[in-house]
């Protein structure tokens, strides 16, 4: 009897176990079938497309281009660092989150940043509101650390793991906030080359993070900034590689902004040595990158977890090596120095694919959420996500067909001593005083895409009310400005179509632009106060 009973109870305690294995094994296949995208951010410093900058990146192009959708008119909210990454963090237009520059005065990472915008980072909704785990390596914001913005002890809200870069870019010799503790580096390669460090601390974490919780990595690279200090085992790459010689290099930018007519055609020959040389260093830091995307994908893969992971990789503007004979810079509206490169792999997104529908950078942050599966509608985000289109969703007739474009030049009220013939306002001046910025090289432009259209409108702010128009589709390089030979019914609808994305918020930037059938052109409804705009285009195109 006894034995009966303990065989009836050994038989009980097996059923138990089957029962329990069966339960854990089936919670572990409705998690994995049901669990929601990790996201990975990769984002480089001045990778332009327009002159081959993803050229050294041909494992990046093979693992997330390839293995997804290239999208070939992604573009930029501004052409510079500090108001492109809010942008991107933010999902909103430079005058909605007031960081104009690179610099504390101009709101990159001040005060007033932290308090009005960087609690509400997509980011932030990503770890409070969506349940994420949240790491970011890298370049943060111009100004990160500054003794003025908190030093490196502010950690920026959103952030489960914190390993920020203290200032610019670098390679060498930096200082890393590693979750608000200073962590100094020197110049030994082996444990200091600050690409292979964000690859490392990256892999350190998708290796000890919780598996219980989806994840979003963000990546922020220095490279291809300045100084270009390439890898040692990379140093002698690309020796025989120059600047495109495109029909913009070295050309006199003939009825454009005043800014660009005052650079010398042609360039001096140190001028043009000096940039090859940028452009050789350049690709070589490319190189790393190759190298780190290679690393994190490997390592996903490893861990079974890439079906799973979206992978981003973009940059936070172009750049430019001659065009219109300005040596090397970015901050101007023309296509090398406000288009970037974009690739998404993941969930959903079938390989080998290429979209030419205009996305830009304040799309990222509702993508990623819309991923993630908050609700970008609860946001004040100016963007949209472009999930849609990379699931195959959505078609060019039912998406947008203009973003904005906005900069605001910086310049000091004193003459460059080493070009004093140029006059106060003038920034960024190379030896042959060939001046990259000024305080009125202010602009804001509308670009257009659409089946009909292919089409860049910009107005600057200053005495003239300077005009800049392009057809891209018939001038890809930018040589003619048609100003004063489009249609003016065209100009009045682009200036009104301006106008409203400057004083956009939220969902009233994704109305329908010029060249959507819904859009509406009243010129009753023209802003009075920038009535005078339009009267100065009129007197322009006589």
């Amino acid at each position: 009897m006894a034995s009966s009973r303990c065989c009836v109870s050994s038989l009980l305690n097996c059923f138990l176990i089957c029962v329990i294995l069966w339960s854990h094994l089936s919670d572990a296949v409705f998690d994995k079938s049901n669990r929601r995208p990790n996201i990975v951010l990769i984002l480089t410093d001045d990778l332009d497309i327009a002159m081959g900058g993803l050229s050294p990146l041909s494992k990046t192009k093979k693992l997330i281009g390839d293995a997804g959708i290239t999208f070939t008119n992604a573009f930029v909210a501004s052409p510079l660092c500090c108001p492109s990454r809010a942008s991107i963090l933010t999902g909103k237009y430079p005058h909605n989150h007031h960081v104009i520059n690179n610099t504390l005065e101009g709101n990159c990472s001040s005060k007033a940043w932290q308090k009005t915008e960087e609690a509400h980072t997509f980011p932030a909704l990503l770890k409070n509101f969506a349940n994420y785990q949240t790491f970011f390596a890298g370049k943060y914001l111009n100004q990160y650390g500054h003794s003025e913005a908190g030093g490196v002890e502010h950690v920026p809200p959103g952030w489960s793991y914190w390993v920020g870069l203290e200032r610019n870019s670098k390679y060498y010799n930096y200082t890393l906030s590693v979750n608000g503790k200073a962590q100094k580096h020197g110049a030994d390669y082996s444990k200091d080359y600050l690409t292979d460090v964000l690859a490392n601390m990256s892999l350190d974490f998708l290796q000890y993070k919780s598996n219980f919780q989806p994840f979003f990595m963000m990546v922020s690279t220095p490279a291809p900034h300045s100084p270009w200090t390439a890898a040692p085992q990379y140093q002698g790459s690309f020796n025989n590689t120059k600047a495109p010689r495109d029909p913009n290099f070295n050309v006199h930018g003939k009825d454009k902004h005043w800014l660009i007519r005052q650079a010398k055609t042609p360039m001096s020959n140190s001028s043009v040595q000096f940039l090859d040389d940028a452009f050789r260093k350049r690709w070589r830091t490319l190189l790393s990158v190759d190298d780190l995307v290679e690393k994190i994908v490997q390592r996903l893969e490893d861990r079974g977890e890439l079906d799973n992971t979206y992978i981003i990789f973009t940059s936070d503007n172009g750049y430019h090596t001659g065009q219109f004979s300005l040596p090397l810079d970015k901050r101007q509206l023309y296509e090398f120095d406000i288009r970037v490169p974009l690739m998404v792999r993941g969930p959903n997104i079938k390989p080998n694919q290429t979209s030419q529908m205009l996305v830009a950078n304040v799309d990222l942050g509702p993508t990623i959420l819309d991923i993630a599966g908050y609700n970008v509608n609860k946001t004040q985000m100016d963007g949209m996500s472009f999930l849609p289109i990379m699931e195959g969703k959505m078609n060019s007739s039912s998406w947008r067909t203009d973003i904005l474009v906005e900069y605001e030049g910086e310049g000091r009220n004193v003459s460059d001593p080493a070009c004093p013939l140029l006059g106060p306002g003038v920034a960024e001046c190379f030896p042959d005083c060939v001046c990259e910025d000024s305080y009125n090289n202010t602009y804001a432009c509308v670009r257009t895409i659409s089946p009909s259209a292919n089409l860049q409108y910009c107005e600057f702010d200053d005495n003239e009310v300077f005009v800049e128009v392009y057809n891209v589709t018939a001038d890809p390089y930018q040589l003619t400005n048609i100003a004063k030979t489009i249609d003016q019914e065209v100009l009045e609808k682009m200036n009104h179509r301006l106008m409203i994305l400057q004083s956009c918020s939220g969902q009233s930037c994704r109305t329908p632009g010029v060249y959507d059938p819904r859009y509406k052109f009243d010129p009753r409804q023209m802003f009075t106060s920038h009535s005078w705009r339009l009267s100065r285009l009129r007197q322009t195109k006589k």
